[in-house]
């Protein structure tokens, strides 16, 4: 089978097309015909990271067909599209190949109408959006229709892959979303992903007009930038809010200690692949309730444009991601 590897750290171009043996589940796990795998920020500094020991296949995330299941899994799997999730922590298989095995904890039903594009682009983005909305004091721990009714939801850089994923999962829940963005063509994509509001930083004083918008202050913040944000995120907030940062804008934050402790503001820390197994299942359940509600799509329409390569092109993948590509990324593996 056809598998991009790379055994050093660097650059895009470590990344290379060979052939592997096609791998045959163990127990407990499922073999997927990848059809489609997602690149995600931890895929490209993975690669410029701790270097392998031996091969190893870049990507988290995937979508695909299950073609054979070990022992203990149901052979009824067999033939169930999916998707797939976190498959290279802990290994050394990602989803740049054509054939991955995985526990089936980590392939995931996908229903019919639901595309591979969108299985491929769930993962890491929507499970780090999850966590981010369920880690204020009080709950929920679960998203679910009605579960975040009468709560405002600032989702900071509405136009990237976390928060456009947010934005979705807290329209579902029932949340009042607001989102900044940096210019009109972001703006235009957060409200095509379902924000009620949107604020351009740049244009606006951003924490007046958040303030007019939600005058009894935000519940809960979903940072992607905590260093920038520190000082807005407690003009806006209200008490007993949370902020959740999910990325590291610079190595160090200054937080207000006076205004955090006046507010009772919790800044709460995101890592998606540290999160406790029982709140991973949920944010899984919850992912997958929201599919089969239609509640979560991408695409331009959705606000999240696509942006497609074959496998032989990984690489390429790659370097649009670390240059800031707006939308996801993907990497084409099977027809």
């Amino acid at each position: 089978m056809k598998a991009i590897i790379y055994t050093t750290t660097g650059d895009p171009d470590v990344l290379t097309l060979t052939d592997r043996p096609l791998p045959e589940p163990g127990p407990g796990e499922v073999r997927v015909r990848v059809r489609v795998s997602g690149v995600n920020p931890t895929d490209w500094k993975a690669r410029r990271g701790t270097a392998p020991d031996g091969e190893k296949v870049p990507n988290q995330d995937g979508s695909g067909v299950i073609d054979a299941v070990g022992p203990g899994v149901p052979p009824s799997r067999v033939g169930e599209r999916v998707w797939l999730w976190e498959t290279a922590v802990g290994r050394g298989d990602g989803t740049a190949q054509q054939y991955q095995t995985v526990s089936a904890r980590q392939a995931v039903p996908l229903p019919e109408h639901a595309s591979f594009d969108l299985g491929a682009s769930l993962g890491v983005p929507a499970l780090t959006a999850h966590r981010a909305l369920t880690v204020a004091d009080g709950g929920p721990r679960r998203l679910a229709p009605g579960a975040l009714d009468g709560r405002t939801v600032l989702v900071a850089g509405g136009a990237g892959a976390v928060g456009n994923a947010a934005i979705q999962l807290a329209r579902w829940a029932g949340a009042t979303v607001l989102t900044t963005v940096s210019g009109p063509d972001k703006a235009a994509l957060a409200t095509a992903a379902g924000a009620h509001h949107v604020v351009n930083y740049r244009e606006q004083d951003a924490a007046a007009e958040i303030r007019r918008l939600a005058p009894d202050g935000v519940h809960i913040v979903v940072e992607v930038a905590p260093a920038a944000n520190a000082e807005l995120d407690l003009a806006v907030t209200a008490p007993d809010a949370v902020v959740a940062f999910y990325a590291s804008d610079s190595p160090a934050m200054e937080v207000p200690i006076r205004a955090s402790m006046t507010g009772n503001i919790r800044w709460q820390g995101v890592l998606v692949y540290a999160v406790p197994s029982a709140a991973k299942d949920d944010a899984v359940a919850a992912v997958t309730a929201a599919l089969a509600d239609d509640a979560i799509r991408v695409g331009e329409k959705a606000g999240l444009p696509l942006h497609r390569f074959p496998l032989e092109r990984t690489g390429d993948a790659h370097a649009a991601v670390e240059a800031g590509a707006i939308g996801k990324v993907l990497v084409d593996v099977a027809d």
